[in-house]
């Protein structure tokens, strides 16, 4: 795919191996901004096409080996990669561990430039995709850019728009912007929490599994090189700004790709109501809700996770494979 493939490394720890063939690439952009990603190949004797899989905000290619094998398990090939400013991409600032961006169309153009560059010339068709969090933020924005490329879209927990609690996004973009404007875009939106108030299996808002989520923190000591702490204030407003044009009926109505949001039951970092609202308004999605359920579904105990990959495998079963 990338004649920097032999130069990608990716971080394995006995709990959490790459699936079988795993191999990568450094995608070079026009900006100067290089993109970590990775694909794997169906382990069946045929494919049924590639699923392009969209991470959230503070996650890594690594985080999702388990979901790639299982993908690969069913026949789809699997194409994923790091946004900028996160797991084994190009960081933005000086402070490696801040979440970073300094405007949405970042992340447009780092998925644009996967789907061009990497996508269509390296991947079997048909394409799907499935996003989570942020990734899927990215995927609904992005919708009338993929319309002719990706056959479904299926979105676990989308960040539509933040918990009811929260302040709403339009205080919050307009405070965030202003602060980008003044020259504090860089700055953290919070103090990073010490170690000793850091979740911890059992009080973590993320996932019922125990396993899974001491897992994912074996995987941050092994190489915490690829996650992230807090977000600036110009991630904070670009990303309110993503979510408040969401509201927008001209930005609904230009949504033709069929979409499926299967929401977490029990999240509490985005909001499920904005989510059915939003696939309400959209002639082409549907919600499915997982009760109970906490926010990283694709991390979840069996008994959600399963669902939600059922639910996934249903929804594109109508997608015809390449010949």
């Amino acid at each position: 795919m990338d004649d920097q493939a032999e130069r990608t490394r990716f971080y394995e720890t006995q709990a959490n191996p790459a699936p079988h063939g795993l191999f990568g690439g450094k995608l070079r952009l026009l900006d100067q901004v290089t993109l970590r990603h990775a694909f794997s190949a169906s382990t069946l004797d045929h494919s049924r096409g590639t699923v392009l899989l969209l991470q959230g905000r503070n996650e890594a290619i690594e985080k999702y080996f388990e979901t790639i094998a299982d993908l690969n398990r069913m026949g789809w090939g699997v194409l994923t990669f790091d946004w900028r400013g996160q797991g084994g991409s190009s960081r933005l600032t000086r402070s490696a561990r801040r979440g970073h961006v300094s405007s949405f169309t970042n992340y447009l153009n780092d998925l644009e430039s996967i789907v061009q560059s990497v996508l269509l010339p390296d991947c079997r068709g048909p394409y799907v995709v499935m996003a989570h969090s942020m990734g899927a933020l990215v995927a609904l924005t992005a919708a009338p850019r993929l319309a002719n490329i990706v056959e479904r879209m299926v979105l676990a927990a989308p960040l539509v728009a933040l918990p009811a609690a929260v302040i709403g996004p339009a205080p919050m973009h307009v405070g965030a912007t202003l602060g980008r404007l003044f020259g504090l875009g860089a700055l953290p939106v919070r103090r990073e929490a010490p170690a000793s108030r850091r979740m911890t299996a059992r009080d973590n808002p993320l996932t019922h599994d125990a396993r899974r989520f001491e897992r994912n923190m074996a995987l941050t000591q092994a190489a915490p090189q690829l996650f992230l702490g807090a977000p600036s204030v110009a991630w904070l407003a670009a990303v309110t700004g993503a979510m408040r044009r969401l509201e927008e009926s001209d930005v609904v109505a230009a949504f033709r790709v069929p979409t499926l949001m299967v929401l977490a039951g029990g999240d509490e970092i985005v909001s499920n109501a904005a989510a059915e609202r939003l696939a309400w308004r959209m002639r082409s999605a549907r919600s499915l809700t997982l009760p109970a359920a906490r926010h990283e579904l694709l991390q979840e105990a069996d008994r959600y996770r399963e669902p939600f990959l059922e639910a996934f495998d249903r929804f594109c079963t109508g997608v015809a494979a390449a010949a």
